[in-house]
Formats: C-alpha cells, structure tokens, sequence
C-alpha cells in the first residue's frame, strides 16, 4: 500500500462533515462489531465532546482514535478510544503513527495530563511500546479480556 497520499486530521466533532462521520462509524462497526462478533452500543453519546483523529486517503478510511475528555471517563484522566485500523491498512505502521498522533492531540489540547486506555489484552505490547503501563487487574469488556494502561504526562 503506498502512503503518499494519506492525510492525517484531527477535529472536533462538529468539525465533521457527515461522509467523513459516516465512514468513522462504518470503521468503527466493522472493526469492532463485525470483525470481532461483539455486538455493543458503539455510539455512546461521547462522540461530541470527543476530538477525532484519523488518516484517510483517495480510497476511505484507513485509521482512527478518539481523545476523550477527562470528563468523560471514569478515570478522571483523558483517554485514547476506539483506535482501530481499516483491514487494508494493516502492518503498515498505521496503528503506531495513529496512536502517536492521538497522544500528540491530547498534550496539545490536555497539557500535562496522563491519559488512559482499556486496551484489549492482546494489544498489551503494542500500548507498552507506546508509553503505557498497566495499572489494574485485568478485566473482560463485551467478552473480550482488557487491561486498564496509563500513560505519564509528557
């Protein structure tokens, strides 16, 4: 897959036009749902006060994250969630660089706060690498076993 022509945005959700909302919600279900048979309640009402962190390129959207506001976790702290990545953009760093930017708009609009994740169990190395620590007893979400991670602030 050639990168040449990926951009990279981060918005607010109003910021949104309703193709690009469109295909973050069609990302996330077949990520998440589909892709992992877990039927949950994805639009959650956060999504609104949640800044959006995506690449797309000519063909759609390759990858995702939203940095949810202290307010609205149960952690007090800023949160990195729903990061996912299109199936065609798979081993390609996309999932990395995402997670870099996801941080990179947190300490920009949350500056020094830590920011949380729940990350499913088998991404466990791919958050430590990224900055992030377990910090609770494992736990199941939707069937699927989960860490609580933390990262310092910058």
């Amino acid at each position: 897959m050639t990168t040449t022509n990926v951009q990279w945005q981060c918005r607010r959700f109003a910021e949104l036009d309703t193709a690009t909302l469109h295909a973050i919600l069609q990302l996330r279900q077949q990520v998440f749902v589909i892709e992992q048979m877990c039927p949950y309640p994805d639009i959650d009402g956060r999504d609104p006060d949640c800044l959006h962190v995506y690449a797309q390129d000519a063909d759609g959207l390759l990858a995702y994250l939203r940095v949810v506001p202290a307010a609205r976790t149960d952690s007090g702290c800023p949160a990195l969630g729903r990061v996912c990545t299109a199936a065609r953009a798979r081993s390609g760093g996309f999932g990395r660089e995402l997670v870099n930017r996801g941080l990179q708009a947190l300490a920009q609009h949350y500056p020094g706060q830590a920011c949380v994740i729940g990350a499913q169990a088998y991404l466990r190395r791919f958050y430590e690498g990224c900055g992030f620590a377990v910090f609770d007893q494992p736990y199941q979400e939707d069937g699927i076993p989960h860490f609580h991670m933390r990262r310092p602030a910058d």
